[in-house]
Order: C-alpha cells, then structure tokens, then sequence
C-alpha cells in the first residue's frame, strides 16, 4: 500500500483516549467526532512500532502508580530543596506515539517532568531532590 497513510490502531487508541480524557464526555456523537479527527490528524512518518513495545510501556505506567504516591508522601513528609536537570536518551526506534507515552511515564511522577525534548534523540528531565 504505498502512498496510502494509515493509523495504527496503537496510535488511534491513543489519540482516543487523550480525546475522552479531554472531552470527558463517552457519548455516541463524541465518540464519532474523536474518531473523525484522530483518523484526520496528520500521521507523520509511518514507523512501525511493535506491540511489545506498548506493552512494555503500558506495563511501566502501570507501575508508576505506587511509585507517584510514594513520591507524593515523601514530598509532604521531607522538605525536597534540590533540584537537577539532566538528559535523558531516548530509545532507539521510537516512534512518536511512544516518545508521548515515555514523556507522559516521566512526567507521571511528582519528582520529575521533562522540560523539553529535542529532536536529536534526548530529554531534559527536571529532578527535584531530597538534601
């Protein structure tokens, strides 16, 4: 099929559930409007990604959670005055849909946030720190 631009069902999923977390709103017709423009937004370079991939990256979300809360409690319990930006390599072979998804997992938990991704392959991740 070249030349035809398709949505992998990965990166469609995802763009709908940005949409409902947006939208807040699981009816028919928003449902119908989510899908129309996930299928109209633009696609970019077609990568293949593989399922193992988002499984894995699913999976470390997952366990982010606990791990956010810990992060939460330790915030409120012990004064955290340090803080630190430092670069962070990008896995080979991403594709976009899971440079989100890695931006989101580090940007999940309270201590960190990326600050900007550059397109060379990297992140700048802001650290806050117990001294």
């Amino acid at each position: 099929m070249d030349g035809v631009n398709l949505i992998s069902p990965l990166n469609l999923c995802l763009r709908l559930a940005i949409w409902f977390l947006l939208t807040s709103d699981l009816s028919v017709v928003n449902i119908v409007i989510g899908i129309t423009i996930a299928l109209v937004l633009p696609q970019g370079r077609i990568q293949r990604e593989t399922f193992q991939d988002w499984l894995n990256v699913i999976g470390k979300i997952i366990l982010a959670i606990p791990i956010a809360y810990k992060e939460a409690v330790e915030m409120i319990l012990f004064p955290h005055n340090g803080e630190e930006i430092v670069r962070e390599r990008v896995k080979p072979g991403r594709t976009s849909g899971l440079i989100f998804l890695d931006i989101f997992l580090i940007t999940f938990t309270p201590k960190t946030i990326v600050v900007k991704y550059n397109q060379n392959g990297w992140y700048q991740v802001h650290w806050v720190k117990r001294e």
